[in-house]
């Protein structure tokens, strides 16, 4: 290995060349305390930044094994320390001046999600610990500046790592707080099982965000209360006792009138399913990681999906147990990704009705009067939950804001009123019951009621009636590879924010899985797409054995074992399985 002098030496020799001569420069590095790597030069002063990194040993790092040995811990403590560099190297981003790119320091910027990441990463055997960053060599035009990037290996890359990668140099007590939060919140979502919880949200929790271009908490937000009739204490380990409302499994009602926090809840319970860094006002919101948000995607992709538990007998003749569609209905989708739900483990479906296809959510009384059940191919989620819950053991959390039918259904009601919950459900059954007698009595003469609110209640109360169980969807759809795109040596991956990837010339959208948290989850999906064209796609792997061998990877390799696909990107973050499964199913050019 050659030394930072032999380093310092090679940067005076290549000064003032033109821009290539900085490819001499890749190799690694001993400054004594830590190693540097110049894993990746870049081409031109306009092109993207050269990637480096930073290695340092564990016994160097010194951070306590207690600190990394378990996963919950590690992402914990890699997040803390990835954030810590970013705010160091923030201050000497753009000092050293040039051209393009030049004198660009960056590192991957964490949101208020705790995710694992390709940017820091502690071994768990040792405790070594690794920093990927980039950096823009600088230039004036397209002539080297080897000056300005002395400045930024020699002086402010060294006092941003010392600064910020060695437990000596770092506030004990605040470190600790970050392993205990990461403990306490493992402890809560080791409970929701044994208790019988789908979800939890601490008293005191603030739950609106700052805006929709914001993710932190909003200033003077009112802090969550749960209702009495469904409080839980939980004794953590580190704060001790915290009390709030758990959310049995079950089916679940969310109500209210607009704007008072039945959405803002439902999100909370969305993102849930990650960790949260303190000061966030959701760190004790914990949602059993495997919920799936469930919507409409009118126009998304199709293949092979079994739907006949909600729909079946299509007047154009279409297969529902092995369904097809380039350009789906917002019903057909809904009714997919319902299916691909239950194809990727997850135990809780999150439902918001503002989101979904009223025609697959629910058919009034009036409704189903005028067309019968046999001329409707669709049977809708209301008279399907009982059994999701019952017999695949799949609960639901719904937000309804205009349509009372799932009263008759739900197992708790819960009612936000000026972002108070209030549990309702004992209310909600009583004038669900007398509303159902009411009416009848009306059909019978019983009673008169003026012309529109019998009308509107109509309208309001679908018959639910106890239908024959299902068949349960079939998950036997085997993918095989793309020849073209395994031949292509330079097989390219691009991914915009989280609303879309890029494999070759296919493009993937996105936009509709609510629960990436972050672009280089997108970006990991990306890399998940190549390996599986590249490595993975036999045509006889399943879908879902497919999806384990990419989980299975990761967690022996991490996200660096993405790489095998022959991916370039190295700013990644760990996406869900739930997110693997949703991205597959709207690759338009997977071959089922």
């Amino acid at each position: 290995m050659k030394s930072s002098e032999d380093l310092r030496r090679m940067l005076r020799a290549v000064d003032h060349k033109s821009y290539p001569a900085y490819k001499d420069l890749k190799g690694a590095y001993s400054f004594g305390s830590f190693i540097l790597g110049i894993d990746h030069v870049q081409g031109d002063p306009f092109a993207s930044p050269s990637r480096l990194s930073v290695q340092i040993d564990g016994a160097k790092a010194a951070f306590p094994p207690a600190y990394y040995k378990e996963k919950h811990c590690r992402i914990a403590l890699q997040d803390y320390l990835n954030r810590a560099f970013y705010q160091e190297i923030e201050k000497y981003s753009f000092k050293a001046k040039g051209s393009g790119k030049s004198g660009l320091i960056a590192v991957s910027r964490c949101g208020q999600e705790i995710l694992e990441r390709s940017a820091v990463t502690l071994r768990p055997a040792d405790g070594q610990l690794l920093v990927r960053f980039s950096v823009g060599f600088p230039a004036n035009g397209r002539t080297i500046n080897a000056s300005q990037l002395e400045r930024i290996l020699f002086d402010f890359l060294p006092a941003c790592v010392q600064s910020t990668l060695f437990y000596r140099r770092l506030p004990a007590a605040r470190l600790q707080a970050v392993i205990h939060l990461a403990e306490d919140q493992q402890f809560i979502r080791s409970q929701l099982a044994p208790l019988g919880l789908c979800a939890f949200v601490a008293n005191g929790s603030v739950l609106p965000r700052q805006s929709g271009v914001s993710d932190r908490p909003m200033k003077d937000g009112i802090p969550f209360v749960s209702p009495k009739s469904m409080e839980v204490t939980l004794t953590l380990p580190h704060r001790g006792p915290v009390s709030g409302m758990g959310i049995r499994r079950g089916i679940t009602l969310i109500v209210g009138g607009g704007y008072h926090g039945k959405s803002t809840l439902l999100e909370a319970l969305e993102l849930g399913v990650y960790n949260h860094i303190a000061g966030d006002g959701r760190e004790y919101v914990i949602t059993d990681d495997t919920a799936l948000k469930i919507r409409a995607e009118d126009g998304r992709s199709i293949k092979k999906t079994d739907i006949s538990m909600f729909i079946n007998n299509l007047p154009n003749k279409k297969d529902t147990r092995a369904f097809y569609s380039e350009d789906a209905s917002g019903s057909t989708s809904q009714a997919a990704n319902v299916i691909e739900g239950m194809e990727s483990g997850a135990k809780v479906f999150l439902i918001d009705e503002d989101t979904c296809a009223t025609n697959f959510m629910i058919r009034d009384e009036l409704m189903q009067r005028v067309v019968c059940r046999e001329e409707e191919p669709i049977t809708p989620f209301i008279e399907r939950a009982r059994f999701l819950y019952e017999k695949c053991g799949i609960s639901s959390i719904l937000v309804a804001g205009s349509s009372g039918a799932y009263f008759y259904i739900a197992d708790a009601i819960l009612q936000m009123d000026r972002y108070v919950p209030k549990d309702i459900t004992e209310f909600a059954r009583k004038e669900a019951a007398e509303y159902a007698a009411s009416a009848v009595q009306g059909q019978n003469g019983a009673q008169t009621r003026p012309a529109t609110q019998g009308q509107n209640s109509a309208q309001t109360r679908p018959a639910v009636q106890k239908l024959p169980d299902p068949a349960l969807p079939s998950f036997q759809r085997v993918p095989s590879c793309n020849m073209a795109l395994r031949r292509d040596d330079r097989l390219k991956t691009r991914n915009r924010g989280t609303d879309d990837v890029l494999l070759g010339h296919e493009n993937i959208d996105l936009r509709y899985l609510e629960q990436l948290a972050d672009h280089e989850q997108t970006a990991a999906l990306s890399c998940i797409l190549a390996l599986a064209e590249k490595n993975l796609l036999d045509g006889r792997r399943t879908m879902t054995q497919l999806v384990d061998a990419v989980c299975d990877l990761m967690e022996k390799q991490g996200l660096a074992g993405l790489g095998l696909g022959g991916c370039l990107s190295t700013d990644l973050a760990m996406p869900r399985r739930q997110e693997i499964f949703a991205c597959f199913n709207r690759y338009r050019g997977l071959r089922l």
